[in-house]
């Protein structure tokens, strides 16, 4: 079976059941490819899907990697490089994180606008790779008309978007009190330990980019909340439908 995708998906924590949704599928397990690193973290399943999403030719990472679990940014965004290789052209991004916006709640979807790179290492670090400038632009990290598509969408089938920047950290912990407010003060809506390097090589690749955080928590208000890992992952599960239902239709008229 032959496939020409233009379109990926990176699918973030609890959010990989969106990998149902895609038909005619053949799958590799990331430890089948080479030089691919394999997911660690629980939600993650670690597989790289192509088939068809609607009659869009896609190609789906169910499950991502992450600096804090000793990869290097090379190997984080290594699977990017590899999507560029493939031709593609557009990139959907999806996470799970802490909401700093007091007009948040729990199971929002953040449309991300733009981002703030607190990640100690740069994932463009080291020799430039031919794909784009040494220093390149990112006036517009996320694609203001997927953006607006999206909007669109949501607004014809009746489900609320929130809107906001999105924070990249480099965890495992959740943050403390005072770091939610920190991220709040520098004009973060919502924090989390991905997305922004797969982003950034994204960009220097030229290839476009659509993003949304699912809120699974809150933080940095009056009284601190405790959060596990399962309770992000029932959030997220929890909002996921709506976030298919527009990515899907996204990806049809894309």
């Amino acid at each position: 079976m032959t496939t020409s995708p233009k379109t990926a998906i990176i699918l973030g924590t609890g959010l990989g059941q969106l990998a149902s949704e895609i038909t005619d599928s053949y799958e590799f397990n990331y430890s089948d490819i080479p030089n691919f690193p394999v997911s660690t973290v629980e939600g993650h399943s670690g597989k790289l899907i192509f088939g068809k999403l609607g009659d869009k030719d896609i190609v789906a990472m169910q499950g991502r990697f992450h600096f804090y679990e000793g990869y290097s940014m090379k190997d984080v965004t290594f699977p990017v490089r590899v999507m560029y290789e493939l031709g593609i052209e557009m990139l959907f991004v999806s996470n799970a994180s802490g909401g700093m916006n007091p007009k948040f709640n729990i199971g929002d979807i953040m449309v991300i606008t733009d981002h703030i790179n607190c990640f100690p290492e740069h994932p463009l670090r080291g020799k430039n790779f031919p794909t784009g400038p040494r220093f390149p632009d990112m006036h517009e990290p996320y694609d203001a008309k997927l953006i607006a598509l999206a909007n669109e969408i949501a607004d014809s089938k009746g489900i609320k978007l929130q809107h906001g920047a999105y924070v990249g950290v480099q965890g495992p912990t959740f943050e403390t009190p005072a770091e939610y407010r920190m991220y709040r003060i520098l004009g973060g809506d919502a924090v989390g330990m991905s997305t922004v390097p797969e982003v950034i090589v994204a960009r220097h690749c030229g290839i476009r980019v659509f993003g949304v955080s699912i809120i699974t928590d809150l933080g940095g208000f009056d009284v601190p909340v405790e959060v596990s890992h399962e309770e992000v992952q029932v959030a997220a599960n929890s909002a996921q439908p709506k976030m298919t239902e527009i990515m899907r239709e996204m990806i049809r008229r894309s």
